[in-house]
């Protein structure tokens, strides 16, 4: 999405996954290797911002978390490419906030609080019953997440949340029957193509409110992300992902 919410499509208006320096591992942990002079390269660099240094680990990465918003992020949208774009987006969102002194994490009671929520609306979750703790683990483990990395990535979506909020939506309100149109011609659908059976309307209204919310501020917010990119000296080096960074996300992607 150009950015998580749509907006990130505008937004998974979400967290930022580690990032780092890509490291080639010893000879000797590589059984078969043609020479000791011959590494192996398991991980790469696939962007940068600034000092920041995004891999191709962290967009897989930031794939798996898409089983988090999958009211967000629809069947046919994870894309490596959507990927790398939500990462570059929220990176530069993260900055942003600490340049202005905002926090970029979020008090535990509150994160502990949204997750609960969460765990009640993510479709895929009822097959493991997630609102026990055990149910929960097996759905992050069915996803390739940890319970840790979950909780510091939802700390940071809350976090740049409000940001947002304070920055763009004062004034916006959404109707009841903007969020029923949503539901009836977007979600169902979608969740239909992939095999999944929608939840009640009521279990995903406040979501739902959140995802309209995010596409009506997307013009303002596209706007200032633009800024913060050209700003940004962002750099994509692995020219396989063809992140065009002007393009527009489609509707609802993260």
């Amino acid at each position: 999405m150009r950015m998580s919410w749509p907006i990130v499509a505008a937004i998974a208006i979400l967290a930022i996954a580690p990032v780092g320096r890509a490291q080639t591992p010893s000879p000797q942990a590589l059984p078969g290797a043609a020479s000791p002079d011959q590494p192996v390269e398991l991980d790469h660099v696939v962007a940068m911002i600034g000092a920041n240094v995004l891999l191709e680990s962290d967009v897989e990465q930031e794939m798996h978390f898409s089983a988090l918003e999958p009211l967000q992020i629809l069947p046919g949208q994870n894309t490596p490419e959507g990927a790398l774009r939500r990462l570059i987006d929220r990176t530069l969102i993260l900055e942003q906030m600490k340049q202005q002194q905002q926090p970029t994490t979020t008090p535990a009671p509150e994160v502990e609080k949204s997750l609960a929520e969460l765990r009640k609306q993510i479709p895929g979750c009822a097959k493991f019953h997630c609102d026990t703790a055990q149910g929960w683990a097996d759905f992050l483990k069915a996803n390739d997440l940890t319970a840790e990395s979950v909780e510091t990535r939802w700390s940071q979506r809350v976090a740049i949340l409000h940001f947002i909020d304070l920055r763009f939506r004062s004034g916006i309100r959404i109707s009841q029957d903007q969020i029923g149109t949503y539901y009836q011609k977007t979600l169902v659908p979608a969740l239909a193509k992939d095999g999944e059976k929608a939840p009640p309307l009521a279990d995903v209204s406040a979501r739902i409110q959140e995802i309209l919310l995010q596409q009506q501020v997307s013009g303002l917010f596209e706007d200032w992300l633009s800024s913060l990119r050209d700003q940004g000296n962002v750099q994509v080096v692995d020219q396989v992902y063809s992140a065009d960074l002007t393009a527009k996300p489609a509707a609802g992607a993260q």
